[in-house]
């Protein structure tokens, strides 16, 4: 889960209020104490006298930090965070449990802009400016998270752990006064006559009904129905949300014995039923992961991500076609195979190939068993014919992709209120006064 997009950034209002990036990053973490943020039992129907109230809806990261914000910019704001179960829970699952904070290899916004699936002409304006990706990281930076950037430029907290982002957001919102309520679920919202929103609550397992005012709202509540029924509700549209960030479910039971191997660079182009034009998106670059399923991996979920839309209209179905030499043109790799023959003659296939080919054992032996060629076989019995086919294969091998992987959910959808609807300086309603989004719902 990245910190920084669209997704999870929220300006509130109030005042402006820049941070200053400190380049470099120790390499060990500071040793605080695990901190714990209770969810908090007040009533929201009686606010001091004068006392504005924001109410936000959802207490994942784009909620949480927009609290935070809110809290920063207008210290007397009184911020009430609504969550219906455990906040934070889709960061602690992030990055395989060390949660993507943002990108470190991006300082150029436009082009940061352009890697968005959806929104990169709306962001190349003044979003990124406002926040951006060395804000994100200066603020963890100064909020005592250590933080690292990978090769990828993917940037982690130095402890490998997302706890560690839970425990800085957690601690901060309660320094910063940030109330925080679960088990409670907002089921509707509405304009009052004197321009605020008439709020309803309810608690998830008691019958229980509560009726609350507030001066500004921020939906930050995911891809949950909740939080695109409120934004109709106050006269907001939806594009209709599709699946995103997901694995591709491929029926081979021979791939499925692979499960566990890794690639570090493929190039993978995804061909889908229905789709006839040509989509540069659809062709990416990068590491892959044979999974219990099927395929994953950045490469995998970067094709789910530019993809997802037409994904949905194909009903998932379609073929990915795979080079696992990127870097290899065919006519080097037949070389190659060509000059291993010539000096493992006597050698079986299964125990000797090319070390260009930079794949482990078990993956060459599924080349071979597709190509119909035993592993006892003596490289002096392979054909050249044969030769060229396993080259072929090795620089487009088709995997028939079934669906959407399985046993996980889709860590993020697209769609929601549409861009064109808001604020992005400021992610304020363009329809509605003071009420603002962050996050998914986006």
């Amino acid at each position: 889960m990245n910190l920084l997009p669209q997704r999870f950034i929220f300006r509130f209002g109030f005042a402006s209020q820049t941070s200053t990036f400190k380049g470099n990053y120790p390499c060990s973490i500071p040793s605080h104490g695990r901190r714990k943020f209770s969810a908090t039992t007040l009533s929201l129907a009686t606010p001091k006298s004068g006392e504005e109230l924001l109410l936000v809806v959802g207490g994942g990261a784009a909620g949480i930090y927009g609290a935070i914000r809110a809290k920063t910019l207008a210290p007397n704001l009184k911020v009430v965070v609504i969550e219906k179960a455990r906040p934070l829970s889709k960061v602690k699952i992030s990055g395989g449990g060390r949660c993507n904070v943002t990108n470190g290899h991006c300082p150029d916004n436009k082009i940061l802009a352009e890697q968005y699936p959806r929104g990169h002409k709306e962001f190349k304006g003044s979003f990124f400016h406002t926040h951006g990706p060395m804000d994100t990281m200066s603020w963890f930076s100064d909020h005592g998270v250590v933080l690292k950037i990978e090769e990828d430029g993917r940037v982690f907290p130095a402890s490998d752990s997302s706890s560690t982002i839970i425990d800085c957001l957690m601690s901060e919102a309660k320094r910063s006064g940030v109330l925080l309520q679960t088990g409670k679920v907002v089921t509707s919202a509405s304009s009052t006559a004197d321009g605020k929103f008439a709020i309803k609550l309810e608690k998830r397992s008691l019958d229980y009904v509560e009726h609350v005012e507030a001066d500004y709202l921020l939906i930050a509540s995911g891809s949950s129905k909740q939080g695109y029924n409120l934004a109709t509700q106050l006269g907001h549209s939806i594009l209709e949300p599709v699946p995103s960030l997901f694995t591709f479910k491929i029926d081979d039971l021979k791939l499925a014995e692979l499960s566990g191997v890794t690639f570090p660079k493929v190039k993978a182009k995804l061909q889908l039923e229905g789709i006839q034009k040509k989509i540069p998106q659809l062709t990416q670059v990068g590491p892959m992961l044979v999974t219990h399923w099927g395929l994953s991996g950045p490469v995998v979920l970067r094709l789910s991500a530019w993809g997802a839309r037409y994904l949905s209209s194909s009903n998932y179905k379609g073929t990915l076609c795979v080079d696992f030499t990127p870097d290899l043109p065919i006519e080097d790799l037949k070389s190659a195979l060509t000059r291993h023959k010539s000096q493992f003659l006597r050698q079986k296939v299964l125990n000797s190939y090319p070390s260009e080919l930079a794949v482990v054992k078990r993956f060459w032996k599924y080349i071979l068993d597709r190509e119909g060629i035993c592993g006892d076989m003596l490289w002096s019995s392979i054909s050249n014919n044969l030769l060229i086919s396993v080259a072929a294969l090795l620089k487009d091998c088709a995997f028939s992709v079934k669906g959407k992987g399985q046993f996980k959910d889709e860590f993020v959808t697209a769609g929601g209120v549409p861009l064109s609807e808001i604020y992005l300086d400021m992610m304020g309603s363009r329809i509605h006064p003071h009420l603002y989004f962050a996050g998914e719902v986006v």
